[in-house]
């Protein structure tokens, strides 16, 4: 499918990451060639010289009151926090808009998985008795995006995707699609996910350490969508228009090169290109944009299977007025996703 967008443009995002809060914590360390990854504990797996990007200075209190952060899941934490950043980025006063017109859609991974390992622990170590209510809301995956929406007051389309590694992309297509249709004036659209020593060993189990050449991590990005017509009637300052999205089941043996052909097009050597997922490790991918400057975020901060709106909001970030980008993401058996984009005011 390659559908054209018209009449959406972006007019926010933020981020939090093993680089930090905010998108320019990510930038500097892009421009400087270095990296927010840390070891693995060798206890973890019982070796070490494996990395993963682990959010270490992130402070839900900082965001919200200590006790509502204390009934949160950590995944939750990063997407009210996220959310509320996001929406300062874009000049939103959210007391002024109808709530019904204001929505989010976010991709996830595992979502709160800290919380549905100590849930189902208590189960299985005690049985009922030893089941704790308080946190079962925690444990299924739209908790995030509900809770960012009670903290931040939306009341229009809310959604919750679980798609491998392109969550976050499908979560962005989705939220396009319900501006489309008129069903809401601005989308909150991203992804988040945490990460635990529980979720390396499943990994290490399957085998999938060493999938990518990029380590695991956390955080969340968020991407604030709204319609042109919306966006002009405020006045608000566009970053980007949204220009096309192109998504692919999988790719059917021999058909590689036509799959390619649909999803990058010709590149314009100075377009910026964002990778997100296993996009770097899709054959002949690279070789396609090897002249395009390439963002690959994996390496700075770690992938996740919803890392794709930290990776968006890095590219829309370098694009200058009128600079076309490309946002490219992949899961291994798939699906993969092209989105493009144009810096600057929407013409």
């Amino acid at each position: 499918m390659n559908s054209p967008i018209s009449g959406i443009v972006v007019t926010g995002y933020s981020a939090v990451s093993a680089a930090g809060t905010g998108i320019a914590a990510i930038q500097d360390l892009l421009r400087t060639g270095c990296d927010a990854v840390t070891p693995i504990p060798g206890d973890v797996l019982g070796r070490d010289g494996l990395f993963w990007g682990k959010v270490n200075g992130f402070k839900a209190s900082d965001f919200m009151p200590p006790m509502k952060a204390r009934k949160m899941d950590r995944c939750s934490q990063f997407a009210v926090a996220v959310a509320g950043l996001a929406l300062k980025d874009a000049g939103l006063d959210l007391k002024l808009l109808p709530p019904g017109r204001v929505g989010i859609a976010l991709g996830s991974g595992f979502c709160g998985v800290s919380n549905s390992a100590e849930f189902l622990t208590g189960y299985f170590t005690g049985g009922i008795e030893g089941l704790i209510p308080m946190i079962f809301p925690n444990t299924v995956p739209n908790s995030p995006a509900s809770n960012a929406s009670i903290e931040h007051g939306f009341k229009g389309p809310n959604v919750t995707l679980v798609q491998r590694f392109c969550s976050a992309e499908s979560a962005f297509m989705m939220a396009c699609r319900f501006i489309e249709e008129g069903r809401a004036d601005i989308m909150l659209a991203g992804g988040a996910d945490e990460l635990i020593p529980l979720i390396i060993k499943g990994f290490d189990v399957m085998g999938q350490m060493t999938l990518a050449s990029a380590p695991f991590g956390e955080g969340c990005g968020i991407i604030v969508l709204e319609s042109a017509a919306h966006a002009a009637r405020r006045g608000a300052v566009v970053k980007a228009a949204v220009d096309a999205i192109a998504t692919i089941g999988m790719f059917a043996s021999g058909r590689e090169c036509e799959a390619l052909d649909l999803l990058t097009g010709s590149p314009d050597s100075c377009s910026p290109v964002s990778l997100s997922g296993t996009a770097a490790d899709m054959p002949g991918l690279l070789e396609r944009v090897a002249l395009s400057p390439t963002i690959d975020i994996g390496r700075t901060v770690g992938r996740s299977l919803a890392m794709g709106g930290t990776a968006m909001a890095a590219l829309l970030a370098s694009l200058q007025p009128d600079q076309a980008g490309l946002h490219l993401a992949a899961s291994p058996e798939g699906p993969y996703y092209a989105i493009r984009f144009k810096g600057g005011p929407a013409v």
